[in-house]
């Protein structure tokens, strides 16, 4: 028997920490919260995703009294990126999420385990790391690649 462990490296900024392009994306996915569709769980996350052809878009969390049939603010801002740019690339993308109190996070809120494996094929089909940067109001993480937030991934790495 081998024991091993697996080490994700996380930075902790204060926002204002941030260069401007990854503060800009941020600001976008923080605005994003506002177009949230949660009146079940009032928990409203948005994302904003910056492709290699400069363009940037945005999703937010989409409920649906028949559940599960909504979609997480990562998946809503990747289909759209996917289907919208199909030859472009992400690059990184930032996350935002709004209590049921209506106030941003404290600690960062990470994606689900669905939105990291869809994620992760866009950073497979991009061939290179896609940067993750998870926004709280007291913290925010950047995390180098989406493959270190689902180690063990089911994918051809």
């Amino acid at each position: 028997m081998k024991d091993f462990n697996i080490i994700i490296p996380v930075k902790s900024f204060s926002c204002d920490e941030l260069d401007e392009q990854r503060r800009h994306l941020v600001d976008l996915a923080c605005e994003a919260t506002s177009r949230s569709y949660s009146p079940y769980s009032h928990f409203r996350v948005g994302a904003a995703i910056e492709l290699d052809n400069g363009e940037i878009v945005t999703g937010a969390n989409q409920e649906n009294v028949a559940y599960p049939s909504g979609t997480c603010a990562e998946r809503s801002a990747c289909f759209y990126a996917g289907a919208h740019y199909p030859d472009a690339h992400f690059v990184r993308i930032a996350i935002a999420a709004r209590g049921t109190d209506g106030e941003f996070t404290a600690i960062p809120t990470a994606p689900c385990g669905a939105c990291r494996q869809s994620l992760l094929e866009y950073e497979m089909l991009a061939g290179h790391d896609v940067e993750v940067i998870l926004y709280g109001s007291e913290a925010t993480y950047v995390i180098p690649s989406v493959r270190m937030l689902l180690p063990l991934a089911f994918t051809e790495f």
